[in-house]
């Protein structure tokens, strides 16, 4: 199942938010640096959707607030 993230980094708490079927927001603590802000929203999603952070891929838009991310297994 293919997604798209808008990432919300340096939020004051971690949280992910369902918009519609494939459009969600997920904010994080973590800062846009060396890629620490892209592993918690792997993080957070893997936790979201109880699978293993091994299924989550970021397939395009790593630099970017928009992603568009790739759930295996649901």
């Amino acid at each position: 199942m293919k997604i798209v993230v808008t990432a919300k980094p340096n939020a004051s708490k971690d949280k992910v938010d369902k918009i519609d079927e494939t459009l969600y927001v997920v904010s994080t603590r973590a800062y846009p640096r060396d890629g620490k802000a892209n592993k918690a929203i792997i993080e957070l999603l893997a936790e979201y959707f109880h699978v293993a952070k091994s299924c989550i891929t970021i397939t395009s838009g790593h630099t970017s607030h928009r992603k568009v991310i790739e759930v295996i297994g649901l």
